[in-house]
């Protein structure tokens, strides 16, 4: 499949696949909705503890960049989980321009790190932050009562439909820690739906620049 790297509104890079016309971040700012969408509206929920983060798509690696940057301000010690089936290719990831836009060229050998570190295994990427990458399809996670907060990035129900599923939001449930919290881009209707009807407790709330709404569900044991 064709992959082209495109900037978006706010000046930050991502990867657009021109047969699907979707992208693995927002055109309408890639850091802007990662800020939006993960930390202000997941990782911010969290302060001066110890915390397990999934991420379903690793990616580009620009939520895990984001959030290893934002911990030291939370005083969080988190550990890391990013699952993909499909891993960028080094050359591409050298073309973005994450570390710049963010401000970040001191953390730059940081983001490089996180896309050649062997997948399986954890790292310590530094004394408040590991990280551990695993190259898996999200149906085969079994992690149970494991994460406090998972961020749901997965491609648009439009073009994987499959992903957006009860099957995968009760894995989701599952994996999770009791109030344990996933956040996710999308505020499709089916997508609320499914989440409910394994359990989540789910609320709507402002979306990132170019979405009116996004989605929270909390697992909440009665």
């Amino acid at each position: 499949m064709e992959r082209k790297i495109i900037i978006t509104s706010d000046g930050s890079s991502t990867i657009h696949l021109p047969e699907w016309n979707e992208q693995y971040h927002s055109i309408h700012g890639a850091i802007q909705e990662a800020k939006h969408v993960f930390i202000k509206s997941g990782l911010h929920l969290f302060s001066e503890q110890n915390i397990k983060i999934l991420e379903i798509g690793f990616g580009t690696g620009l939520n895990s960049f984001i959030t290893f940057l934002e911990a030291p301000k939370l005083n969080l010690t988190i550990n890391y989980v990013g699952v993909e089936a499909y891993p960028v290719l080094f050359d591409e990831i050298n073309k973005l321009n994450y570390v710049e836009e963010l401000k970040a060229q001191n953390f730059e050998s940081v983001f490089n790190e996180m896309h050649k570190q062997e997948w399986e295994l954890e790292k310590m990427i530094s004394t408040e932050f590991s990280l551990t990458k695993r190259k898996q399809f999200f149906n085969k996670i079994n992690d149970l009562d494991t994460f406090n907060l998972i961020y749901f990035d997965a491609f648009g129900a439009r073009v994987q439909p499959d992903l957006w599923t009860e099957d995968i939001f009760k894995i989701m449930y599952d994996a999770l820690k009791v109030n344990g919290v996933l956040v996710t881009y999308s505020a499709k209707g089916s997508v609320r739906r499914a989440m409910q009807a394994v359990g989540f407790k789910v609320e709507r709330l402002p979306g990132p620049p170019g979405k009116r709404e996004m989605l929270r569900a909390v697992k909440i044991i009665d």
